[in-house]
């Protein structure tokens, strides 16, 4: 699959494993901080680790937080993993005060500890999808956060999975994907979701 993809470096995300499984599936990767190449790029990317404030401080600097909101709401391809579907909201409890890129009326909370509960959820789990979802499909995904998002936003698609309660796993609305899990770390299923989105989109 010939594409020519985009990875947003955003100073807190572990770009390499992005682009490497979009390597193995025979994309030609480049990564950019650039605003012109977030602009221009007809597949993006938008990884994620780390904090919600160290990366949108990142992004303002750089002029990349206005392009990324338009292409969100122009639909166009765009995927954002882990981190990067946080980004995509109002804000986080992780970073208050601190606001998200806004695509999303909705703010990420932690999950809560408990003898029972281990935070973060590190590890593999079941993401059941919604009837009308055009890339999510039913599997296991690999899963590495603190905080998350606890329901699914009006006009968006999306997949559920569990970790002490219900949370979204993943949301698609046209040509944007945002995955909580990750996609380059979930083997087939995760290879299968990333053809499908590049394909599509």
């Amino acid at each position: 699959m010939n594409r020519p993809v985009m990875v947003v470096r955003t100073g807190t995300a572990n770009v390499a494993s992005v682009v490497a499984a979009l390597r193995r599936l025979g994309c030609q990767v480049e990564t950019t901080s650039d605003l012109e190449d977030v602009v221009d790029a007809e597949w993006l990317v938008v990884p994620g680790v780390g904090a919600l404030g160290a990366a949108m401080e990142t992004l303002v600097e750089r002029g990349l937080d206005g392009p990324l909101r338009e292409r969100i709401f122009a639909g166009r391809p765009t995927l954002t993993v882990c981190l990067g579907l946080q980004l995509l909201l109002a804000g986080s409890d992780e970073s208050p005060g601190v606001p998200g890129l806004g695509c999303v009326p909705a703010r990420a909370t932690r999950f809560t500890a408990s003898p029972e509960l281990r935070v973060p959820h590190l590890g593999w789990s079941p993401v059941t999808p919604q009837s009308g979802a055009r890339y999510l499909t039913e599997g296991y995904a690999y899963f590495a956060h603190s905080y998350k998002l606890d329901s699914l936003p009006p006009g968006w698609q999306g997949a559920h999975a569990e970790h002490g309660t219900r949370f979204v796993a993943a949301m698609e609305r046209g040509k944007v994907l945002a995955c909580q899990f990750h996609p380059e770390l979930s083997g087939r299923y995760g290879a299968e979701l990333l053809r499908r989105w590049l394909k599509e989109g």
